[in-house]
């Protein structure tokens, strides 16, 4: 069974930093595209950062360039991302998710194979 399992979410002031973490099993983690997504109230979710299977690759959605960093660990079966300087915007519910390697130009857009559950991530002004 696979699961994948966020941790990190919390409340922060804004400029403030947190570290979402995804401990990933039931599934060969190092074959797997990961990507982060967010939904904020009455929003749909939306992709946030996407890594390749091998982490050569990323894909940042524009609002989050330059603050946020997606890396992951194929030791451990986990995927990260640190939210930096953080803004009242970037408050919504985070969710990892994997998707079988794709490869081309959009290697990063849905469909995604797994979902967490997602964690919450609170930005105070």
């Amino acid at each position: 069974q696979v699961q994948l399992a966020e941790s990190g979410g919390g409340l922060v002031q804004a400029g403030g930093s947190l570290r979402l973490s995804c401990a990933a099993s039931g599934l060969s983690f190092s074959n797997y595209n990961m990507g982060w997504f967010r939904q904020a109230p009455g929003k749909e979710r939306e992709i946030v950062a996407a890594i390749t299977w091998s982490g050569s690759n990323t894909y940042y959605e524009d609002s989050v360039k330059g603050r946020f960093t997606i890396s992951r660990d194929n030791a451990k079966n986990t995927v990260y991302l640190q939210m930096n300087s953080l803004k009242p915007e970037d408050t919504a519910v985070y969710y990892c998710a994997g998707a079988t390697a794709r490869y081309g130009r959009r290697w990063y857009v849905p469909p995604y194979d797994y979902w967490g559950q997602g964690t919450q991530v609170t930005v105070s002004s």
